[in-house]
């Protein structure tokens, strides 16, 4: 659609210009539906995480993928990731210092230990070296076309991409986990809460822990009474 719409302004220059004589676009209405991607849940993620591959190309995909749902890079991000964009935070910590590379909007992600332990893995890989890269990327067709492997492998439904990593992230690894949207925001390189609200999708479980909560303080209010 933004194709078209991008084509919809050279077409109407061309009318102004008197190039064409009649709109092409007169009777086309564009509509824009949103996609909705499932990101995965915390079981689904821990049956990818405990498999262990003996093929070397599932092992660094899994690995790969595993490292942007527990970061929220998108694959050009951390296709473009080297050793050097790690350095310590504010807090001490190892911090991904990096921008995107869609938007050029910086993000500080601060690492968790999961990421971390799968960095140290490559350390000392010499495709990683070679390229100098954090971690051994392949093309996004060849990665996407593996972790449809591993989801066949690990008995998961949904269409594993790297895209889902980033919702997981936003979602599953973050909101779910009581992480502020601001923050989360902050650390997926977003200009705007919209954009990261579109990514904010709060699972069944997170609504259930919250009404837990109130229930325990409502019983706790009706029964000081």
């Amino acid at each position: 659609m933004k194709y078209i719409r991008n084509f919809r302004k050279i077409i109407n220059e061309c009318i102004k210009r008197g190039w064409l004589s009649q709109d092409p676009f007169v009777r086309f209405q564009m509509s824009l539906h949103e996609v909705k991607i499932t990101p995965l849940s915390k079981i689904e993620l821990k049956a990818i995480s405990e498999k262990k591959f003996s093929i070397e190309r599932l092992e660094q995909v899994k690995d790969i993928f595993l490292f942007c749902c527990y970061t929220g890079l998108a694959y050009a991000d951390i296709q473009k990731l080297k050793r050097t964009d790690i350095s310590l935070g504010v807090d001490g910590q190892r911090w991904i210092f990096t921008s995107r590379k869609k938007t050029e909007t910086p993000s500080r992600i601060p690492l968790l230990p999961f990421a971390e332990i799968i960095m140290e893995k490559y350390k000392e890989n010499i495709k990683c070296i070679y390229n100098n890269r954090l971690l051994p990327i392949l093309s996004n067709q060849k990665m996407n076309g593996y972790l449809k492997e591993i989801a066949d492998i690990c008995g998961i439904k949904k269409r594993l991409t790297f895209h889902i990593a980033r919702h997981t992230f936003a979602t599953t690894i973050t909101l779910n986990n009581g992480v502020p949207i601001e923050t989360v925001s902050k650390m997926l390189g977003h200009k705007n809460l919209r954009t990261t609200q579109h990514y904010a999708k709060i699972l069944d479980m997170k609504v259930s822990d919250d009404m837990m909560l109130l229930k325990e303080k409502l019983t706790s209010e009706m029964s000081c009474c």
